[in-house]
């Protein structure tokens, strides 16, 4: 079906992307993306640093559908670039890769050194038995700008960073790569998962066990554990050698360095998250949250602690 710019709904579409020189019609919006491929076009954006504009295209059916017949282009999300379409998502991961799409925003293209990525022993075993069944051998390993991390088998793709590991090929993307260079890739027998080891990540709250703080507790007694409950709670039941986070303990604790190791507990966890969270904000990098918090030392380390 033709552009007919006779009708109201493409005439609105035609000027959205003549006004904005870099337009993105999107599931969601910059702040709050609603699919995964929205997601990935606007992280791209968002890092090669340039203004745009979006349009969520949940909020206006006709807007949806008109768009479809006026870019000839079935899916979302559609980029424009001064008026003309470039491409959903894959169309622009693959010209970011290739340093075409800073060229068309007219940004630098960033030099981007060629990473590291180490594959242990334990986890070559396993993506050798998992890559039986996959049709591409390439190792795909994604980093988003946020560190949350992507493995599949995949094939290679143009501006591709093509590594070799522990006998396996792997495939980083330009993106990926300004985050991945000494990335340890790893394999839990334990937990049956894949660790991650990356030194570019930027410090998070660790989700710890209570019987990772009884360990921490046995190596060194005056380890620094801050209970966020309330007094009311604390009466009721303590573990012994932690502090109770009152104001001044707080205010206290904030000087400590700030390479310092500190936990927090609460009923469960959830408030001590969020005070881990605080600290974590506040330059703190050693920064522990007690998963299952009293509850769970009462239940597996000291039965004489009361449950409430």
């Amino acid at each position: 079906m033709p552009i007919n710019l006779a009708d109201p709904t493409h005439q609105k579409i035609d000027k959205l992307v003549k006004d904005h020189p870099v337009l993105l019609f999107m599931k969601g919006n910059r702040t709050f993306p609603q699919c995964g491929f929205s997601a990935s076009v606007v992280g791209i954006l968002d890092e090669v640093g340039t203004t745009y504009e979006t349009f969520n295209i949940l909020e206006d059916a006709e807007v949806r559908e008109g768009a479809k017949v006026y870019s000839d282009w079935p899916t979302f999300p559609q980029l424009y670039v001064r008026g003309e379409l470039v491409g959903g998502a894959d169309i622009v991961r693959g010209l970011y890769n290739q340093g075409e799409l800073q060229k068309l925003l007219g940004v630098p293209v960033e030099e981007v050194a060629e990473p590291k990525v180490t594959i242990t022993d334990w986890a070559a075993e396993v993506l050798r038995e998992a890559a039986k069944k996959e049709k591409h051998q390439g190792l795909r390993v994604e980093v988003s700008p946020k560190f949350q991390y992507g493995l599949l088998f995949s094939e290679d793709r143009p501006g591709d960073f093509v590594l070799e590991s522990n006998g396996f090929t792997i495939l980083v993307d330009r993106g990926s790569a300004k985050r991945a260079n000494g990335l340890v890739l790893d394999y839990s027998r334990e937990n049956k998962g894949f660790l991650i080891e990356n030194p570019n990540e930027p410090p998070k709250v660790k989700q710890s066990t209570v019987r990772d703080l009884k360990k921490a507790f046995d190596e060194n007694p005056r380890l620094h554990v801050y209970d966020v409950r309330t007094m009311d709670e604390r009466a009721r039941a303590q573990i012994p050698g932690t502090k109770l986070l009152t104001p001044d303990v707080r205010e206290a604790a904030m000087k400590l360095p700030k390479d310092t190791p500190i936990w927090f507990h609460c009923h469960h966890g959830g408030r001590s998250n969020a005070m881990a969270e605080t600290f974590l904000k506040a330059g703190f990098t050693k920064v522990h949250n007690v998963h299952g918090g009293i509850d769970a030392w009462a239940r597996e380390i000291d039965p004489t602690v009361a449950r409430y």
